[in-house]
C-alpha cells in the first residue's frame, strides 16, 4: 500500500554510495571528520584546581564610596621590557606601553614570584593615576594589580594578565 504524498528517494546516478558515517553527523567528509577528531585530541584539557588548601585575606569592612573608587584609572598595559632592579631581591622594573605613546615605568616587588623574561609581551592591569613613588632611586608611576593568597601556608601571587587582544591603554571598569 502506498502512502499518499510519500515518494521513494532515488540515488543520483553520479553519487557513489559510501559506508562512512560521522558520529556527529556534521562532517562533510571522512577527511574533515578525522581532522576534527585530531583537533579534539590536541585541544587543551581544562585543569582542575584544588582550592581546599587556600587561605585568602578577609574582606575589608569599610566601604569606599563610588566617587572615590571611580577616581582610580585602571588601564590595560603591555609589557615592553622587564628587568630585575640591581641591588634589590624583590623589585622588577617594568617598561610598559600604556597607550599614550610614551613608555611608563612601574616597579613591583614580585621577583620572588616571576622571572622578568616570563612577563615580556604580556598584557597586564595597572592603576595609572597614582602619584609617582621613588624606590631604590627609581621612580615608579603606577601599580600593577595582582591576586595574593596563601596555599599550604605559603604566599602565592599572580599578576592579573588579560586577553592579549585588548589594546594598550584600554580603560577598565
Amino acid at each position: 500500500m502506498k502512502v499518499k504524498g510519500a515518494q521513494k528517494k532515488e540515488e543520483a546516478p553520479d553519487e557513489a554510495p559510501t559506508d562512512f558515517e560521522c558520529a556527529c553527523f556534521t562532517c562533510p567528509s571522512q577527511e574533515a571528520c578525522k581532522a576534527a577528531q585530531e583537533a579534539e585530541k590536541t585541544a587543551p584539557v581544562e585543569e582542575k584546581i584544588d582550592f581546599s588548601n587556600v587561605e585568602i585575606e578577609p574582606l575589608f569592612q569599610d566601604y569606599v564610596d563610588f566617587e572615590t573608587f571611580s577616581k582610580s584609572d585602571f588601564r590595560a598595559v603591555k609589557v615592553l621590557n622587564c628587568e630585575a632592579v640591581p641591588k634589590s631581591k624583590k623589585l622588577l622594573k617594568f617598561t610598559l606601553d600604556d597607550g599614550t605613546g610614551e613608555n611608563r615605568t612601574i616597579l613591583s616587588g614580585i621577583h620572588a614570584f616571576y622571572e622578568p623574561e616570563q612577563l615580556i609581551g604580556k598584557t597586564l592591569v595597572a592603576i595609572t593615576n597614582l602619584p609617582p613613588r621613588a624606590m631604590m632611586g627609581l621612580e615608579s608611576c603606577g601599580m600593577l594589580l595582582s591576586a595574593v593568597h596563601k596555599k599550604d601556608g605559603e604566599e602565592r601571587l599572580n599578576l592579573l594578565m588579560i586577553d592579549p587582544h585588548i589594546p594598550a591603554g584600554a580603560k577598565l571598569y
